[in-house]
């Protein structure tokens, strides 16, 4: 069974990576003929425009291969990319088919690095917005200044968006795409001229209109978020909110859980700053990780009164399905509130395959014959298959042991860290997740710290007569 699971695994893996180098070949072609129509290519011209265009691509596939795979484990993540490359590409002719002077600034390349950064991260933003630009120079009759004036305004674009989450943000951020070509196409005026003579103002007035135009990019981000189901911090930021009406009621009809959810809010949070995960994405996934426990909270020790327990009036193989189906009930939850499928696969994948080993231990006392029968105490998965969730999977965990220490020491804490996640690791449930031996190393401390810091030993103050 699990050779026909691995099979499957790899053919499903084999399949994704054949549509995407067609997505690619596609994306290639595409790029091509926008470069040669209107012109007078003859045959040999057309190859030699596929063979440059295809080593770009083959580039932008080999970096997301290595800096960004996530991206391309999904078809809509890797087409988003692919299509916002193509998208200004046909700006860019379309604007060059107007005799007018320097046209072509008018198209706001700034909008690329500031969506691409959005759903993803800085480098890719940068190297997508790098690679369109080059491609884009094969059209217009000077590229050097094309290319120089709108990487670095894309920079400035990305640098002014540390808070991207904040509206007012981006108007800032229009601000200074429109500073920026003022200063650096006087520079390059100066440079190539030593005066000012040949400044122009028209050139200028591109200029703003450009920068202005850089403000279509929220409206962009909400189409995009609800078209290719990508997720933005303005997103999350919103779903971490204690008054949505989900973690409501999580508080309300299971607040044991609540308090474990952030919990492992904070522990998760902080770990993921530690590897450069995405730290809004952790903390949101985090908190809903559990509503499931919604449907049954009794069950669950956390919402337990003292010495009150259903699963006491149990068999311990019909506790575990209780205990298990938190998962799916909080899938089933989650969609019925519109949470973004970003969020749900935490829900989906915090137990990874595990088994509820509590139960299957006191299953096997009771039935010392069926020693071998983990399928029914076995969490359905999947494992954690990004950063992100892997960390909210180890700090559910930790957070969940460490509650079950007699007294809290630094070493016991550690100790507690340590063996969690190495029985994880052991059991291969880190096994589909790009972390490196650093990245989980750097987890385990701030764990050790940031646990260290909530169970600190008190003194103990004299009573008052």
């Amino acid at each position: 069974m699990e050779a026909s699971t691995v099979r499957q695994n790899d053919f499903q893996k084999f399949r994704k990576t054949i549509i995407d180098i067609l997505l690619f070949i596609i994306s290639a072609l595409v790029v091509s003929v926008i470069l040669v129509r209107g012109r007078e290519y003859d045959r040999i011209n057309i190859s030699g425009t596929i063979i440059v265009v295809t080593v770009y691509y083959t580039s932008l596939y080999l970096f997301l291969l290595h800096f960004r795979p996530e991206a391309l484990k999904v078809i809509r993540k890797t087409f988003f990319i692919l299509l916002s490359i193509i998208i200004f590409l046909l700006l860019t002719k379309l604007a060059l088919n107007y005799q007018i002077r320097n046209i072509i600034y008018i198209v706001p390349y700034a909008v690329i690095p500031v969506i691409i950064r959005t759903f993803y991260d800085s480098r890719l933003a940068l190297f997508t917005l790098l690679m369109t630009l080059l491609l884009a120079g094969f059209l217009v009759e000077d590229p050097f200044p094309f290319v120089i004036l709108n990487f670095f305004t894309g920079m400035v674009a990305i640098y002014t968006l540390t808070n991207n989450f904040r509206k007012s943000r981006l108007f800032f951020t229009s601000l200074m795409v429109i500073v920026s070509y003022y200063i650096l196409c006087l520079g390059l005026t100066i440079m190539d001229n030593g005066s000012l003579r040949d400044l122009v103002l028209s050139d200028y007035i591109l200029f703003t209109v450009n920068g202005f135009l850089v403000l279509i990019t929220f409206p962009l981000i909400i189409f995009f978020e609800q078209k290719f189901l990508l997720i933005s911090d303005t997103t999350l930021l919103m779903l971490a909110d204690p008054n949505q009406p989900l973690l409501r009621k999580l508080a309300t009809e299971a607040p044991g859980s609540y308090q474990h959810s952030l919990q492992v809010a904070n522990l998760a949070e902080e770990a993921a700053r530690a590897i450069g995960a995405s730290m809004h994405l952790v903390r949101t996934g985090a908190l809903y990780h559990d509503i499931g426990k919604i449907a049954e909270p009794a069950f669950f020790i956390e919402n337990q009164r003292e010495g009150v327990s259903p699963h006491d009036n149990l068999d311990p193989k019909e506790s575990a399905r209780v205990i298990i189906n938190h998962v799916k009930h909080g899938v089933v939850l989650a969609k019925n509130y519109k949470i973004p499928v970003q969020v749900i696969d935490f829900i989906r994948t915090h137990h990874g395959t595990t088994v509820a080993y509590y139960f299957y231990k006191k299953y096997v006392d009771l039935h010392p014959e069926e020693k071998n029968n983990q399928k029914a105490f076995t969490y359905p998965g999947p494992k954690p298959f990004s950063k992100e969730t892997a960390v909210v999977m180890m700090a559910d965990a930790v957070e969940a042991s460490s509650r079950t220490l007699d007294k809290y020491t630094e070493e016991g804490i550690s100790e507690v860290v340590e063996r969690v996640m190495y029985l994880q690791e052991q059991d291969g449930q880190y096994s589909d997740a790009p972390l490196t031996y650093k990245d989980i190393s750097d987890i385990k401390s701030v764990f050790k710290r940031r646990l260290s810091n909530i169970y600190h030993v008190r003194i103990a103050y004299p009573d008052r007569f």
